[in-house]
């Protein structure tokens, strides 16, 4: 082995001159995306051709060069903060919160247990505790951050099968999780991984693409007939496809008077609470068992990290009770968060969301919500405006889905006209957005993201469209 690369990869001045033209590229790259005159929101390439350019680019026998390989990056990237990117659920980063992700990755605390990471795991409990206090959770909640909203709702759901063990003196019957079929798919892996088969997922009834909750009643009666127990039931907030929220006041009364744990998935829309127009969508939210939040998603965080939160925190602790004296004391401190947590090496992802906090506090988020809510009911009032589209319901979030519509096709064939819209969209570069089913409907959805797209913006995405569907 050549020691003298192993050293000079290390070098603080080597380090220092690339870090600086690195941040000089993405702020030049940050403008061009804000700016975006010409710039294609995704340069599209078939994966095949993707691979053979990175495969080959591996193998060559040049001498590397760090600053083509960014360039390149930047260049063959879908990018988040060109205002035309309308697609998934995922921010473009704050730069500040980008910055601080290089520190966490630099400095590489694990947070397994205090001594290897003091100062983040005092940061995180104070970002924990200040998410708790927000959401009005009482004071035996807890809490730790974790990789991303399927991790989280694995974790919360875990606890609360652990907690009915607990809790009954006998088991009433299979264990059985209640969700709605507009959930995030994450639940249904985390059942899946938890052991529980088809029969013991209990997908329930929908109305206006939330839990209709007055049928209830009706659907836990025949649960118990067929000899099942209801674990946890999982709410929305908010839904995953359309962006809508579950009545969370009345499932919790629901919970509450049947004895069932209620988890809220409120992976995108929980960050609402700091919103004084938008905080209504939450209401009840206090009384959940357990909550999801990312901060990925509508904080500006880069991904993942993701706030688990219980309003008793001793329930967190039985997940993971087991033995391992060469970390692990026996008793429950709350700086020791391999006890509570699936990961035992965790990133310290609580220091970009603390230091964002201490900029900008609760203003930054609200104006965030406000602005990308507010928007995306703009953009429904004008689909509706528009004889050539279709809206699939009145957005509660930042996420809209519509369809391009034709007087005499049918369904499928509208379907297919959607789908050959979106490809060539997406193809072109002008714009990137989604997909997806709704009431076995095929329709286009976007999810504003970001804080330069505008309504102007948005009305060119609709020409567009009417563009391209002149083709077929």
């Amino acid at each position: 082995m050549n020691r003298n690369i192993l050293h000079a990869s290390y070098d603080p001045e080597e380090f220092r001159r690339q870090g600086h033209r690195l941040v000089d590229r993405l702020a030049g790259y940050l403008k061009e995306c804000i700016d975006a005159h010409d710039m294609p929101v995704m340069p599209w390439k078939e994966p095949e051709e993707q691979y053979e350019y990175w495969k080959h680019h591996l193998d060559k026998d040049d001498d590397p060069d760090a600053e083509e390989f960014f360039k390149q990056i930047l260049q063959q990237s879908i990018h988040l903060h060109h205002p035309h990117y309308l697609g998934h659920q995922v921010v473009p980063p704050l730069p500040m919160a980008a910055l601080t992700e290089l520190l966490e990755a630099f400095t590489n605390n694990s947070m397994a247990v205090y001594e290897v990471g003091p100062a983040s795991t005092a940061i995180e409990k104070a970002v924990v505790q200040w998410m708790i206090s927000h959401l009005s959770y009482p004071g035996t909640a807890n809490g730790l951050l974790t990789s991303g909203g399927s991790l989280g709702n694995l974790t919360a759901l875990l606890a609360a099968k652990e907690n009915y063990f607990n809790q009954s003196k006998k088991v009433d019957g299979k264990p059985s999780i209640m969700f709605s079929p507009e959930s995030h798919y994450s639940i249904e892996r985390a059942a899946r991984i938890m052991g529980l088969d088809a029969e013991q997922m209990i997908h329930l009834p929908v109305k206006d693409n939330r839990i209709d909750v007055e049928r209830l009643p009706t659907v836990l009666e025949k649960v118990k007939s067929q000899g099942k127990a209801v674990v946890a039931l999982c709410a929305n907030a908010c839904s995953t496809a359309t962006g809508t929220y579950d009545r969370l006041e009345e499932l919790v009364a629901f919970c509450s008077e049947n004895r069932i744990w209620l988890h809220v998935d409120a992976a995108h829309g929980g960050p609402a609470i700091f919103s004084e127009k938008y905080k209504h969508l939450l209401n009840g939210i206090e009384k959940a068992n357990s909550i999801v939040i990312d901060f990925h998603k509508m904080m500006m965080i880069p991904a993942l990290t993701t706030a688990v939160l219980f309003k008793d925190g001793r329930t967190s602790y039985r997940t993971f009770s087991q033995k391992a004296d060469y970390l692990l004391k026996q008793e429950n401190k709350w700086y020791d968060i391999a006890k509570r947590s699936i990961e035992c090496t965790k990133k310290p992802m609580a220091l970009k969301v603390y230091l964002m906090i201490r900029m900008y506090g609760t203003e930054l988020f609200e104006s965030y919500i406000d602005q990308t809510y507010d928007l995306a009911k703009d953009f429904a009032a004008l689909i509706k405006s528009e004889d050539d589209f279709e809206l699939a319901a009145s957005p509660e979030s930042n996420i809209v889905c519509f369809r391009l519509i034709r007087a005499g096709l049918p369904d499928y064939q509208l379907d297919k006209l959607n789908s050959k819209v979106r490809d060539q969209l997406i193809k072109s570069g002008k714009f990137y957005i989604v997909q997806t089913t709704l009431n076995n409907k095929l329709f286009l959805r976007t999810t504003l993201m970001n804080p330069f797209t505008d309504i102007e913006i948005l009305k060119n995405l609709l020409t567009e469209i009417q563009r391209l569907a002149m083709k077929f």
